[in-house]
């Protein structure tokens, strides 16, 4: 462990460097000049992330077995249709692949397009299923979204699509193992 600086020589430490003169401005003005030496990275043409509303997909590389696909969505944001004010929600999604899986950068991409959309709850919910069944056809998925309080009042929604003709196998609970935790 390193020891810490007693508070009043940290706090002398900070004033010195806060007191040092700013680098100097170049001609516009716009931003701060570079040390020697130094250049600037130019900005891409096109950002590596961006938020989209295309959901990319790959084959179930165990098409024969139903297994189940988590996904947790801890940072949900968008806001609410009437006052603008922001929603933030945890979704998770548990899905069963048929054919095709959703590519994770692309459904963080989706989840990311919602930021400045205005939607009630239970609209957006059920949007997200409809798009993942669109872009998937999965066998099952389910979405609980846990909304943040609002005026008082917690909000989840719970929505789900069943493939016409897919029958879940059997549940097997298994006892527990000493020091092992569960996810799902």
């Amino acid at each position: 462990m390193i020891p810490s600086r007693p508070l009043p020589e940290r706090l002398d430490s900070m004033k010195k460097r806060s007191a040092k003169t700013p680098a100097p401005r170049p001609p516009d003005g716009t931003v701060d000049a570079l040390p020697a030496g130094s250049t600037r990275r130019a900005a891409p043409q096109v950002p590596p992330s961006a938020p989209s509303r295309r959901l990319d997909v790959f084959e179930n590389p165990a098409r024969e077995r139903d297994y189940v696909i988590q996904f947790v969505v801890p940072e949900f944001t968008c806001h609410c249709p009437l006052t603008g004010q922001p929603d933030f929600a945890h979704f998770t999604i548990e899905m069963i692949a048929d054919r095709l899986c959703i590519e994770l950068k692309s459904l963080k991409m989706y989840f990311w397009s919602y930021r400045d959309v205005g939607a009630f709850h239970e609209k957006v919910t059920n949007e997200i299923v409809d798009d993942l069944v669109k872009a998937a056809d999965p066998r099952f998925v389910r979405i609980t979204a846990k909304w943040n309080v609002r005026g008082g009042i917690y909000t989840n929604v719970v929505a789900e699509y069943r493939q016409k003709g897919w029958k879940p196998q059997p549940r097997v609970d298994l006892p527990p193992q000493p020091g092992a935790s569960a996810t799902l």
